[in-house]
């Protein structure tokens, strides 16, 4: 890790923490392999909860049984998204990941807005799935059980456990989140295979689902005989698209993993594919296994899980039903933990770089034993906290009657609100951090040529890459009242590109400020990398 003289009377804080610029101001080198590494990402992207929540959605109100190849399609788009990069990773290690990217491709001020953006989106990314996690205790194990415990409850023992697990070595949690994730995905292949022997009652339905053309074909208003309202393609592509964020913080572990340069694009870019090809093969045969018109009206209906909970049931037993459900909440919580994991170690890549020394002696501290980014992890858990309560104090969810009333639902609340609505802003950022990313590449090997640059993959790639970027970003924004669903007149939800403007202006303005009263430090914004892998235009 570079190291430099930041001024302002910087000194080691108290107890075990030191700040950047100390010999063990450093996260723990090597803590974590390219598995560990390719098991935290892919927990982010939650295959479980992915499947249960977002192939309902495109079958029943997007591309119908076409929705296997929206996943096609955006498989093929991010893995070329992923090409460029990874091109960045080859050269640069750093907790930062897309700040710090950004920062040596496009400059300072550039990087500073864009890591205070993914900062952002994956801090409110943990409050998220803790919102998820609550409701599917709550809905899915503790009610059934016969329990009533208020989603609160739950959310501060989720938010508990995960501050206590995180403040220890990172290969604590990576072991964690590996075995909640191997367990989910060989249930679900488990399913997937028993689909694929046994077949379902229409066949296969390789034409009419796989293809990437039936990713752009509407859903038919009353298709398959089922009554149902007409869809709209771009709901289930851009819940396709949805599904994998989180993927891409591969890069985060950089500075804590095993050959960091052979690691982190490795562990990319067999996240990409490999959750691709899953997904894919799951919503196939989840369409094939209900049969087209089942799998329309159930996704449509009250109970859209059900298009998976009907079929485990069916095809391998009411227990592992259960199982099933256990494991949407095990999930939700493994995906909670892994963002935290991210989103800890973005708050202190820019904590060790800030303009104030007690900026870099809190939030850019490391525990000196665990080698861990504690107090960044700390903060991080105090503000998922908040936003719970925020939502919980502020928020309510109203549903009409059976005779059209409009009534208070606040058992909805940690769903359509928590979880709902703060994904929906944090996939909006990562998505333009991801389009700003793939500029940064091109600037960096074409236009300021650090490096010699393949051109198919540090020039068409990104373009491609960015191009599909906003193409997502297009189906967010035309659809964003579908996908808010009941929070769609929420002022949290409505604010959205408010959150995204100020993130970037109070980032520029932060690096104008530092550029002109400390330019001293203004030149490590973005630019603390591993000594190896640095690199200072």
């Amino acid at each position: 890790m570079t190291t430099s003289h930041l001024g302002d009377g910087a000194h080691p804080s108290p107890g075990d923490h030191q700040p950047v610029g100390q010999d063990n101001a450093r996260l723990k080198a090597g803590a974590v392999g390219l598995v560990g590494v390719l098991f935290m990402a892919v927990a982010n992207a939650a295959p479980i909860t992915a499947m249960s929540f977002n192939v309902p959605i495109a079958v029943g109100y997007g591309n119908g049984i076409g929705v296997s190849g929206g996943y096609l399609f955006a498989t093929i788009v991010l893995t070329i998204f992923t090409i460029g990069f990874v091109a960045m990773a080859r050269y640069i290690t750093t907790a930062g990941a897309f700040y710090g990217f950004t920062s040596h491709g496009l400059g300072q001020v550039a990087g500073m807005a864009t890591g205070l953006l993914a900062t952002v989106a994956y801090v409110i990314f943990e409050a998220s799935l803790i919102g998820g996690f609550a409701y599917f205790a709550s809905e899915y194990v503790f009610k059934p059980a016969g329990m009533d415990v208020h989603w609160m409850v739950i959310a501060l023992i989720g938010i508990a456990v995960i501050a206590l697990m995180t403040y220890y070595s990172i290969t604590l949690a990576a072991g964690v989140l590996g075995v909640t994730l191997v367990a989910e995905v060989v249930l679900l292949l488990s399913l997937g295979l028993s689909v694929l022997f046994k077949g379902g009652p229409d066949g296969y339905l390789v034409g009419e689902t796989v293809l990437p053309n039936n990713a752009f074909e509407n859903l038919g208003e009353g298709a398959f005989g089922t009554g149902v309202a007409a869809g709209t393609a771009a709901i289930g592509i851009f819940f396709a698209f949805w599904s994998w964020v989180g993927y891409e913080t591969t890069a985060v572990y950089g500075e804590e993993s095993k050959n960091p340069k052979r690691n982190v694009p490795l562990a990319t870019l067999i996240a990409v594919i490999g959750l691709g090809t899953f997904y894919t093969f799951m919503s196939w045969l989840v369409v094939v296994g209900n049969g087209p018109a089942k799998a329309v009206e159930v996704s449509a209906g009250a109970a859209p899980v059900d298009l998976w909970l009907n079929l485990v049931t069916d095809n391998l037993g009411s227990f592992m039903t259960t199982i099933y459900k256990v494991l949407l909440v095990i999930g939700s919580f493994a995906c909670a933990m892994a963002f935290h994991n991210a989103a800890a170690r973005y708050l202190y890549a820019m904590g060790r770089e800030g303009a104030w020394s007690w900026l870099r002696t809190t939030l850019g501290a490391v525990n000196v034993k665990h080698g861990s980014p504690a107090v960044a992890s700390f903060v991080q858990s105090a503000i998922t906290l908040a936003l719970c309560l925020l939502f919980l104090l502020f928020t309510d969810v109203k549903v009409a009657d059976e005779a059209g009333t409009l009534v208070s639902t606040p058992e909805l609340v940690p769903y359509v609100n928590v979880y709902g609505v703060l994904a929906l802003i944090g996939t909006a950022m990562v998505l333009i951090v991801q389009t700003i990313t793939s500029v940064a590449v091109i600037w960096y090997f074409w236009v300021k040529k650090v490096h010699r640059g393949n051109p198919l993959t540090t020039l068409v790639a990104p373009v491609v890459g960015a191009a599909g970027m906003l193409y997502a970003l297009s189906l967010l924004w035309s659809n964003r009242k579908f996908a808010a669903g009941l929070a769609a007149d929420s002022k949290v939800f409505q604010f959205m590109p408010y959150y995204v403007i100020g993130l970037l202006v109070l980032g520029v303005g932060y690096a104008l400020y530092v550029r002109s009263a400390k330019p001293a430090i203004y030149e490590l914004i973005g630019r603390t990398t591993m000594e190896e892998a640095h690199e200072r235009a």
